[in-house]
């Protein structure tokens, strides 16, 4: 009989943009994403705002990042920041 029952389940990502840096360790990024509507199959944007840890202080407003869902670590925060993109020329 084993002790523990290991579970390999990913962790929601996106990608979105950094829409403030006003707070100390926290940032809001901005994720989008095209939906159609089912009856007039016209494609709008539906976003919605992530408040994600970061620690690093070097992420600037208009950023893209990359955010993973994490554990909670505070009433509002249950994402981190794992990375930036890079910026296509």
């Amino acid at each position: 009989m084993t002790n523990a029952i290991t579970k390999s389940k990913s962790k929601r990502q996106f990608s979105g943009t950094v829409v403030s840096t006003a707070m100390q360790f926290t940032v809001v990024v901005r994720v989008d994403r095209v939906t159609i509507h089912p009856r007039y199959h016209k494609r709008y944007t539906q976003s919605k705002r992530y408040a994600c840890d970061y620690r690093k202080h070097d992420v600037v407003v208009g950023e893209r990042v990359t955010i993973e869902e994490t554990r909670p670590l505070s009433k509002t925060k249950r994402w981190r920041i794992i990375g930036k993109e890079s910026k296509k020329a």
